[in-house]
């Protein structure tokens, strides 16, 4: 049994693993003909009515007892997480599994940045470091798609940057409601929240939510159980435990498994500066595990 000092930090290798497929899947999702506003949608609407019953039996006496602004903060959560979304898995269309990976895990910046100012966070140096280095090793990734793939790539990486940002806010949220919310009433408000978002944007657009092949949904009906239900609650348990900025840069080691998962499943081969800039990713991801665990 896994100490209890040590526990966020497998639930998180877990959690890494799981969110690895994410590209993957959708990759061949979209292949099906599924669009990616409409695989968001879907993703998030099966994860949460696979958690209804959960939820609404278990964690009502708490929604009840929830304040108004922890309320609405929590429903500020499941925007961003379905703006996450929206922005992410759009940019697949347009840029490389690696490339589109790497930018999404650019949040650390972010969620850096804002523990300070929002949350009065201290940022301890070894964390600072890692978040310098594995910015460093993204940037050589991006620099390298770029001149690979065209001014088409940089469309994509934008996409993928704006779900960094939303994504950052949806942390952030986490680490604050999670202190005082159990795992089952906060990702049962927020999954909720973004599943609603998400249905709403793919009418809106005239995205199809039905019509598809029973492959495609198979893919996303997966997309709900690994990457989400498994990968993104055990970011959110983990929450409780260590700080968002941790929990960001520790998800940075997410590129690496899915540009491992690429190279045979999509024969998208990195060059090898994409794998100095992997290197890079990893050894920042140490330097903040480190600084985490003193």
């Amino acid at each position: 049994m896994p100490s209890r000092a040590s526990s966020p930090y497998l639930v998180l290798c877990i959690g890494i693993l799981a969110v690895s497929s994410a590209a993957i899947l959708i990759t061949f999702a979209r292949v099906e003909g599924v669009p990616a506003v409409s695989i968001a949608a879907l993703r998030l609407t099966f994860a949460s009515v696979a958690l209804a019953p959960f939820a609404w039996t278990r964690a009502r006496g708490e929604w009840k007892k929830l304040a108004p602004r922890d309320f609405a903060l929590a429903l500020v959560s499941g925007v961003c997480l379905a703006l996450h979304f929206a922005f992410w898995i759009s940019s697949l269309d347009y840029t490389s599994v690696m490339s589109s990976v790497v930018f999404v895990s650019t949040n650390p910046l972010f969620v850096g940045l804002a523990s300070v100012l929002l949350l009065r966070e201290s940022l301890r140096r070894g964390t600072v470091i890692g978040i310098v280095i594995a910015g460093i090793g993204g940037a050589l990734i991006a620099l390298s798609d770029l001149q690979q793939a065209g001014a088409e790539s940089l469309q994509g990486n934008l996409l993928a940057l704006a779900g960094a940002v939303a994504v950052s806010g949806y942390l952030l949220i986490g680490r604050r409601l999670r202190k005082q919310l159990s795992l089952l009433a906060y990702i049962g408000l927020v999954y909720t929240t973004a599943a609603l978002v998400l249905l709403a944007m793919a009418i809106a657009l005239g995205a199809n939510l039905l019509g598809y092949t029973p492959l495609g949904y198979l893919l996303v009906a997966l997309l709900a159980a690994g990457p989400q239900l498994i990968g993104h609650t055990s970011y959110n348990w983990a929450l409780k435990y260590v700080s968002a900025t941790f929990v960001t840069v520790t998800l940075l080691a997410e590129p690496i498994g899915a540009t491992l998962l690429a190279i045979p499943i999509l024969a998208q081969v990195p060059s090898p500066i994409k794998l100095i800039g992997g290197a890079l990713i990893l050894v920042g991801v140490y330097f903040a595990a480190r600084e985490e665990t003193r």
